[in-house]
C-alpha cells in the first residue's frame, strides 16, 4: 500500500506504512544534543538522507518547553543557508519548522517544500494566506501556551476531545485561507503543554485524530513522556521511541518526526512485512 504528500510542484511516495520525517534541529537549545545541527548542519542533514529520510525537517527556533522565541532575522540566518547547501545535494523534501511567514517565504525561497507550524498558523496572521498562495502541505500542531510556561498549570477536562476540538478550527481556518484539503496534516502536539498522563491519552486515541479526515503525524521521538515511560535519559530512548512509533502506526499514523531514521525505516520494514494490511 502506497502512501503520497502532495507538494507544490511534484508527488513523493512511500511504499512503508508512513512517511519518516527527520529533524534537523539548527538551533543551540533544542533538547537533544545529537539533534542540534550546528556547523555540521549538512553533515546531518546529509546522513538522514543516507539513512532513508523522506522528509527533512529543519527548524531554526527551539520550541522545547522552557525555550525562548528568537526573532525572524535570527531564524533565517541559521536555516536559509542550511537548505541552499542541501539543495546542492539532494532533492528531498524539505519541511520547515516555524511560526511566522517572513520565514516561511525565506525558506521556500531557498528550495523548501512544507510548513510544520507548531502554532496551526495562530501565531502569525498573515501564515495561513501565505501557505496557500504557496500550495504548500502544512502540518498543524496542538498546542497549549508558549514554550517558555506551557509546561506550567496544565488542566484539561478531557484532553482527546478538546485536542481533537482544537485542531478541528484549525483546519477549518486554514480551509477558509485556501488551503487545499491534500495538503492538510494534523499533529497533537505530545509535550507541548500537556501532562504526562495527557500525551498517554492522545497516543492511545489516535483513531479520533483521524476521524477528522486528516494524516496524522506523531513527534514522540526522545521526548519526555518516553522518558517517563522507561525512567531513561533523552540519550538512552531511542527503543522506547521505535515502539511508540511502532504503535502509534498501527493506530494510523502516516508521518513520523524521529531523530533516529535508519532505526525507524527498519522497524516499518518489519511492521510492513508483517501485517497484511500493508503487504
Amino acid at each position: 500500500m502506497s502512501r503520497t504528500l502532495n507538494l507544490a510542484g511534484r508527488t513523493i511516495h512511500t511504499e512503508l506504512p508512513a512517511f519518516i520525517m527527520g529533524i534537523v534541529n539548527v538551533t543551540p537549545d533544542s533538547f537533544w544534543e545529537g539533534s542540534r545541527a550546528g556547523d555540521t548542519g549538512l553533515e546531518l542533514a546529509l546522513s538522514l538522507i543516507e539513512a532513508g529520510a523522506d522528509i527533512l525537517d529543519l527548524g531554526g527556533e527551539s520550541t522545547r518547553p522552557g525555550s525562548a522565541y528568537v526573532d525572524e532575522h535570527e531564524e533565517i540566518g541559521r536555516i536559509v543557508p542550511l537548505i541552499k547547501q542541501i539543495r546542492e545535494h539532494s532533492s528531498i523534501p524539505i519541511s520547515v519548522d516555524t511560526r511566522k511567514s517572513g520565514v516561511l517565504k525565506a525558506a521556500i525561497e531557498a528550495g523548501a517544500d512544507l510548513l510544520n507550524d507548531v502554532s496551526a498558523l495562530a501565531d502569525d496572521e498573515t501564515m495561513a494566506s501565505v501557505a496557500a498562495r504557496l500550495s504548500i502541505p502544512v502540518v498543524l500542531m496542538h498546542k497549549k501556551g508558549i514554550p517558555e510556561t506551557m509546561q506550567q498549570g496544565i488542566q484539561y477536562d478531557d484532553v482527546v476531545s478538546e485536542v481533537c476540538d482544537f485542531l478541528a478550527g484549525r483546519v477549518q481556518y486554514a480551509l477558509d485561507a485556501g488551503i487545499v484539503p491534500d495538503r492538510i496534516i494534523l499533529d497533537p502536539g505530545i509535550g507541548f503543554g500537556k501532562r504526562h498522563e495527557d500525551n498517554v491519552a492522545l497516543i492511545r486515541n489516535i483513531d479520533r485524530l483521524l476521524e477528522l479526515g486528516y494524516p496524522v503525524m506523531m513527534a514522540l521521538s526522545r521526548k519526555s513522556s518516553i522518558g517517563q515511560m522507561t525512567g531513561k535519559s533523552v540519550d538512552k530512548r531511542m527503543a522506547g521511541s521505535l515502539c511508540a512509533n511502532m504503535y502509534a502506526v498501527q493506530k494510523g499514523a502516516g508521518y513520523l518526526r524521529v531523530h533516529d531514521v535508519e532505526e525507524t525505516r527498519d522497524m516499518l520494514a518489519v511492521l510492513q512485512e508483517l501485517e497484511p494490511r500493508w503487504n
